[in-house]
């Protein structure tokens, strides 16, 4: 009787609680061939009943804090439902996978293929690495293979950046994440919209192989197609013909890196800078634009194009540089102002302008203008005052005149001439035909314009020279006039040189064409450059 009571005791308590040790015996080795490797152990469970269905399946059902395990593989949850035979398990509320205390999931529900090692999660699913996690409400998850893939939409956290998307497939071996579909990544630096985005989760960084729109904190929006972006260093590499623009500037090229730490956006390949503000176009094979200093370097071909009034002036050099020169914004100016109501003085104070863009040619400087065009070895202009000034041989041409001297400056209105200034070694040189040039030469040159053509130009010397080829009413050349005086004012109509005065000493000599002395042709320091002169704008880009 004893014995009976104590048996019925056993197999209640079996019913009602089965307890396993908290570290499951080791599996024993096995065969490929053998299947005992997918069969899954019951570890714990506050109850547990064996159920046969009516077409002969049977199933053990675990309740309370049920677990069972398979390999490294624990899967745990409210309640349990195991076919032993087929090594299926349906898990149902407060889910949690863990696989090799590496990657952990959890869902409100699991059905778990022991076989395949693939678990199906839904509602409230979350997969996490250590690194990010995953969350949507529909997850299949390979446990062989450490892909898990949803296509119901979902999203990822990785510290402060969040991607969502409709589809995507996390990869636990390479923590990459690979995201299809109306793909949207924030981060406190980016907005990035794309359709398709690949993810790195340990090393944070993005891989752009669709079309993709980036948004950065300044406003700046990036367009790309292909690239990579490290969140963490805040660096970036675009190819595939990337576009960078904000509120006062646009930047296209085949490949850019850009170092937001620095502001630096690096262009290769058929680069292009406009700078709207200043209506400056850049086209260089390498161009440097630093963000924070609002400067730029273009290097490798570069040309410069200043846009005004439907006209173009196109600057090439070796190297091209812009900045901006900065004031002292402490400094003010201020307005006195009569109220004669009040019989009283007000005082207005306002800030001068705190910068001027101004831009730096740097070895074989050419420009080339309808109105104009010159070469030189180096440049510097301002928006300030709007005048080219070269440096080192300058040569300046004008229709048929060109202007020479040891520096030049050249003033411009709405990218048309206006004024010319040239320090020592002045030289005009005026082609009137074939071999034959009027020639002025002095010590300073001051040249004026009317709508971009030489108008009037006075050369100072000690003394001045001229050579100068009057004509008849037939424009029959009379001589050659070879003269000398402390000043020369030289007139322009219609583009031709028309009228040579000189002021003060004046010596001078007309031979006749047929008489001209050998030799007395030409100026000391005369040479006709026209073969270094831009004939097209097409040159400066050669």
């Amino acid at each position: 009787m004893i014995l009976c009571i104590a048996g019925s005791f056993f197999i209640i308590t079996l019913q009602a609680q089965v307890k396993v040790p908290s570290t499951p015996p080791p599996i024993p080795a096995v065969s490929p061939q053998s299947d005992s490797t997918t069969e899954i152990q019951i570890i714990f469970a506050e109850s547990l009943r064996n159920i046969t269905l009516a077409d002969g399946t049977q199933l053990q059902t675990l309740a309370g804090n049920a677990a069972v395990m398979q390999g490294n593989t624990k899967l745990t949850g409210d309640s349990i439902v195991l076919n032993s035979l087929t090594s299926v398990a349906e898990v149902f509320g407060h889910v949690h996978i863990n696989d090799a205390d590496t990657v952990n999931t959890y869902a409100n529900y699991l059905r778990y293929l022991g076989k395949e090692r693939i678990a199906y999660l839904k509602k409230n699913v979350k997969l996490t690495d250590g690194r990010a996690t995953l969350l949507t409400d529909d997850l299949e998850y390979n446990l062989a293979t450490g892909i898990a893939t949803y296509k119901n939409g979902g999203k990822v956290l990785n510290d402060k950046t969040v991607l969502t998307s409709s589809d995507a497939v996390y990869y636990s071996d390479t923590k990459d994440v690979y995201f299809k579909k109306y793909v949207h990544l924030t981060d406190p630096q980016y907005d990035i919209k794309a359709d398709s985005l690949l993810y790195n989760t340990q090393f944070k960084i993005a891989t752009f192989i669709s079309p993709t729109r980036i948004v950065t904190k300044e406003g700046g929006v990036i367009n790309t197609r292909s690239g990579t972006y490290n969140l963490d260093t805040r660096e970036a590499i675009f190819y595939d013909r990337t576009s960078y623009a904000d509120s006062t500037r646009s930047l296209t090229g085949g490949r850019i890196a850009f170092d937001e730490n620095s502001g630096i956006l690096q262009v290769e390949d058929n680069g292009k800078l406009v700078d709207s503000v200043n209506q400056v176009t850049v086209i260089a094979n390498q161009i440097l634009l630093d963000k924070n200093k609002n400067s730029f370097l273009a290097t490798r071909k570069p040309v410069m194009i200043f846009y005004r009034d439907n006209d173009s002036t196109y600057l090439a050099a070796d190297t091209l540089f812009s900045g901006l020169r900065k004031y002292d914004t402490a400094v003010s100016k201020t307005v006195l102002v009569s109220d004669t109501a009040k019989n009283t003085v007000k005082i207005n104070v306002g800030a001068v302008n705190d910068s001027i863009r101004y831009f730096l040619g740097f070895r074989n400087v050419r420009i080339f203008n309808d109105s104009l065009q010159a070469v030189c070895d180096s440049l510097y202009y301002s928006t300030e005052d709007s005048v080219f000034r070269m440096f080192r041989e300058p040569v300046f041409w004008n229709d048929k005149t060109q202007v020479t001297g040891d520096t030049m400056y050249l003033f411009t209105k709405n990218q048309k001439p206006d004024r010319m200034y040239v320090f020592f070694n002045s030289f005009v040189a005026n082609e009137v035909a074939e071999g034959l040039y009027n020639q002025m030469s002095g010590r300073t040159l001051n040249g004026y314009f009317i709508d971009g053509n030489i108008d009037y130009i006075r050369l100072k010397g000690s003394p001045a020279e001229s050579i100068y080829y009057p004509q008849d009413e037939d424009s029959a050349f009379v001589g050659m006039n070879r003269s000398s005086g402390d000043v020369i004012d030289i007139n322009f109509v219609n583009k031709e040189l028309s009228k040579v005065k000189f002021v003060n000493d004046v010596n001078g000599t007309l031979y006749p064409m047929k008489k001209v002395p050998e030799g007395k042709n030409r100026l000391t320091g005369f040479h006709w450059l026209d073969a270094r002169r831009p004939k097209h704008n097409i040159e400066l880009f050669e």
